[in-house]
């Protein structure tokens, strides 16, 4: 999944966990395309954890706010032995 989210780059997204300040008055438009460019990156991460999981896992995560806590509910809920971990992929998918 980390590949997959690196692929689409939104990883930063998940793994730095950065807010994305409010525009000031009278920004640049390189302050304004960056603005723009990270919450489009945080949208498109949360969006890509709730389509590659089942409808069962989705409606758990469906009203987490941020994909931060998404990857982090799906990584305490889904850790396990090799063989736990192989069924519960098989869930996600």
């Amino acid at each position: 999944m980390i590949v997959h989210l690196q692929a689409l780059d939104v990883w930063e997204a998940v793994e730095e966990n950065y807010e994305v300040p409010p525009l000031g008055a009278n920004p640049t438009m390189a302050q304004m395309k960056l603005h723009k460019e990270r919450k489009t990156r945080k949208a498109k991460a949360k969006a890509c954890l709730f389509a590659a999981v089942s409808p069962s896992i989705f409606f758990k995560i469906m009203k987490i706010g941020s994909a931060v806590e998404i990857w982090e509910y799906l990584k305490g809920e889904y850790k396990g032995d090799e063989r736990i971990k192989n069924k519960q992929v098989m869930n996600l998918i």
